[in-house]
């Protein structure tokens, strides 16, 4: 039995070449390229981000995520002194440690690699003491343990840990990554993501002003950006494909902004495909936006129906990947793909560091 076009996992696949990957970030941020794409005509024009303010509505309501990149990869050793490569996934603000022998202990979630991988019961150790016993093995490289600590946590993770920087940047995290591979706006209470938001990464506190005099207002939601969205879709029928859940936040400021927003004809625009995942999960779940706190495990492919979001402000995505077929369900697989033709002869830039696109 055949799939249609738009459930075949082969029909968001291209070949991009390498070069196109942005393994740095442009010297300002807002200096991106931007890709428009009317999602009606499925005509493009291209600009610079730093002119997004021109291509907005007046009143439009601009929706973040301002969830926190943490340093969370730590670089440790077994028993044997072999190295061990660790990467917390549990989000921060989510780690409620019990004592136990005056040290803090918490069940977390994390990825370990190394050259023989440590099995269940196995310890790894960390400066400052800070040390993991591994107690169950699960899919794609991860593993739940304790991790046994004293003192605060997150400043351990920014005093030793290193910027997650996703597996298509082929080098190793340097000190300008700390503040780039982020938002502006990110709050330091949301620190618990593996990968940025990079959506948000072209904007500037100017930039930010500049479309608050312009009519433009903001809200806020918090999605903890999991190590699920580096995860490629492997079924050939893209709706057999499972969402790895991540925590999503709601607040009643943002959903009545939110509310007001719709009632009475602005246009939301999310900043970046978590936000669009918060803000549908919710409406899924409650019937419209609404203050929310929890998990969600939202999959959005061709034939969803969006109830929350009017325009998005997104990057360009990986092939296979599940951005690349929710942005294909909120513009149309054909567009979409015929937008990112055009971009790779144009030589825009591809990935986390790389240029925007505005789908209106």
């Amino acid at each position: 039995m055949s799939i249609s076009e738009d459930f075949d996992l082969e029909n968001y696949d291209y070949e991009l070449d390498p070069a196109r990957i942005a393994s740095w970030p442009t010297p300002d941020r807002s200096e991106s390229r931007l890709l428009m794409l009317d999602r009606q005509g499925g005509e493009l024009q291209e600009d610079r981000f730093e002119n997004i303010d021109q291509h907005l509505e007046p009143g439009s309501l601009l929706v973040v995520n301002n969830s926190k990149v943490l340093p969370a990869r730590l670089m440790g050793h077994k028993e044997s002194s072999g190295s061990v490569e660790f990467l917390l996934l549990t989000p921060l603000p989510l780690i409620s440690p019990a004592m136990e022998n005056r040290e803090k202990k918490a069940r977390v979630e994390c990825l370990v690699r190394a050259s023989r991988r440590p099995r269940p019961g196995d310890w790894v150790y960390f400066a400052e003491n800070v040390r993991f016993r591994l107690v169950q093995d699960l899919d794609q490289g991860r593993a739940k343990g304790d991790l046994f600590w004293t003192g605060d946590l997150g400043d351990f993770f920014v005093r030793y840990g290193h910027v997650p920087l996703p597996p298509y940047i082929k080098r190793q995290d340097e000190p300008q990554d700390v503040n780039r591979y982020q938002t502006v706006y990110a709050h330091p209470d949301k620190q618990g993501s593996v990968a940025a938001p990079t959506a948000g990464m072209h904007f500037t506190p100017k930039l930010c002003h500049r479309l608050e005099d312009l009519g433009c207002m903001w809200a806020e939601v918090c999605l903890y950006v999991g190590y699920g969205t580096f995860s490629p879709v492997k079924s050939a029928d893209i709706r057999q494909h499972v969402m790895h859940p991540e925590y999503i936040e709601v607040g009643s400021q943002a959903a009545e902004s939110i509310r007001a927003a719709r009632a009475q004809g602005r246009k939301v625009v999310a900043v970046g495909t978590t936000t669009v995942r918060t803000l549908e999960s919710v409406c899924r779940m409650k019937g419209r936006v609404e203050p929310f706190t929890g998990w969600s495990d939202l999959y959005i492919y061709p034939g969803f129906k969006f109830e929350a979001v009017d325009q998005l402000i997104t990057n360009f995505h990986l092939p296979k990947s599940s951005l690349l077929i929710m942005v294909s369900a909120f513009a149309g697989r054909r567009k979409i793909l015929h937008s990112y033709q055009y971009a790779r002869e144009k030589g825009f830039r591809f990935f986390s560091y790389g240029d925007a696109m505005f789908i209106k």
